[in-house]
């Protein structure tokens, strides 16, 4: 099929009109979700962090516990069941032998550990987190999360832990339990009691648990976070309650009051591409198909993607641009659209409320002319000095 010119759609879209969301992109590993929570008095297990097989066993020493639990840190689920290329299996191990450590750590660092999670060829470990291993006499989840529905934060809990919540909710939607938080009051004493009864602690245990949460809760406002999921809130046999496992989700927009959190970002395990895209401001997630969408605004790019897929196409990525983009960012973009090698179109759809169309239109001719374009590229201007693009004749594209 020849393509003698770009095609440019003049539809009216008036009703996806684009609309900005929050991003929520910062992922922190697992030992550094437990810093912040220490840091803000919930009760987690002892631990050390080694980047050396030395460090790890001088860390298992100084814990002086009774069972050690090594940990690999990587940013992929799955790790108990992954593989390391060392040969090791499994990026968690028990021991209570200090030696051991250092004996694991040294086949676990400087590997690529390969679960359900990662790249065929796996994630390499540079850090291990060595605690404390406690017995858990029984798992609870609990979590706190942002609902739109509420109009502010929600508790979320269940005394089935350890497990997928999805599963609990679609098997026995009766053991979910729900509380609305005040955004202006916070957690209130009887809402945290009510809880932690609904989640199965009882005795001195319950009041344990209510201040746990209360705790958790002043965690996700002061570190501006979308989410905290603890899986388990586990009880040991001790009479403790400890969160065990957690994860926090954190509202990128709020990076400027965060620089500490923020810059425990590590962007080693990111994907090249998205690292790239943000380099130019630029918001791009890949999908599994073959149509690249090059859109502004995150609704509008939604929208963008379900058309196509309703249309029986799938696209190959999300890409925003956003409202204040610049020619270069234009360029930029269709570079990275034009590198992937599942592209064999290219859809551009943009409104021009919040972004001027001509400098669309010039970044659009400079990367046809210099990157040479080799795939169909289809092109809808809507607003803003949409007239201009006809100025910049682009031909002889062949797919």
């Amino acid at each position: 099929m020849h393509w003698d010119s770009v095609i440019i759609l003049m539809l009216d879209l008036s009703s996806l009109y684009p609309q900005s969301f929050p991003r929520r992109w910062l992922n922190l590993q697992e030992y550094q979700s437990k810093k912040l929570m220490q840091e803000s008095g919930v009760a987690v297990q002892r631990f050390y962090v080694a980047d050396t097989p030395s460090e790890a066993l001088e860390a298992a020493k100084r814990l002086n516990a009774k069972e050690i639990v090594l940990k690999a840190q990587i940013l992929a689920g799955g790790r108990g069941k992954g593989v390391f290329d060392s040969g090791l299996k499994g990026g968690v191990h028990l021991t209570k032998d200090p030696a051991v450590v250092g004996e694991l750590a040294n086949k676990m660092l400087g590997f690529n550990l390969t679960t359900k999670q990662t790249p065929k060829d796996g994630v390499k470990v540079k850090t291990v987190m060595v605690a404390e291993a406690l017995d858990i006499s029984r798992e609870t989840y609990f979590a706190i999360l942002m609902d739109r529905s509420c109009n502010g934060p929600v508790m979320v809990g269940s005394p089935q832990g350890g497990m997928d919540i999805e599963e609990v909710a679609a098997n026995t939607p009766e053991l979910i339990f729900k509380e609305v938080i005040d955004i202006f009051e916070g957690v209130q004493d009887d809402q945290a009691l009510r809880m932690a009864a609904n989640l199965g602690f009882k005795g001195p245990l319950q009041r344990q648990a209510a201040d746990q949460i209360k705790r958790l809760y002043d965690l996700f406002l002061k570190v501006d976070a979308t989410q905290v999921e603890v899986n388990p809130l586990g009880e040991t046999p001790e009479g403790q309650v400890v969160c065990f496992d957690a994860k926090i989700n954190f509202d990128d927009n709020a990076e400027f009051r965060q620089k500490s959190v923020f810059a425990m970002d590590d962007m080693t395990e990111s994907d090249p591409t998205e690292m790239e895209a943000a380099k130019w401001d630029l918001k791009y997630i890949g999908l599994d198909g073959n149509i690249a969408c090059f859109v502004n605004g995150a609704g509008l790019a939604m929208a963008t993607c379900d058309i196509i897929d309703l249309h029986g196409g799938k696209p190959a990525n999300f890409l925003d641009l956003g409202g204040g983009v610049k020619e270069r960012q234009v360029y930029e973009a269709f570079k990275l659209l034009t590198a992937d090698p599942k592209v064999e179109a290219i859809l551009v759809n943009i409104f021009g409320g919040i972004v001027n169309c001509a400098i669309i239109a010039n970044g659009i001719t400079k990367a046809c002319r210099e990157l040479e374009l080799k795939v169909p590229l289809v092109v809808r201007l809507e607003g803003t000095e949409r007239r201009s693009i006809y100025s910049h004749k682009i031909t002889n594209y062949t797919h």
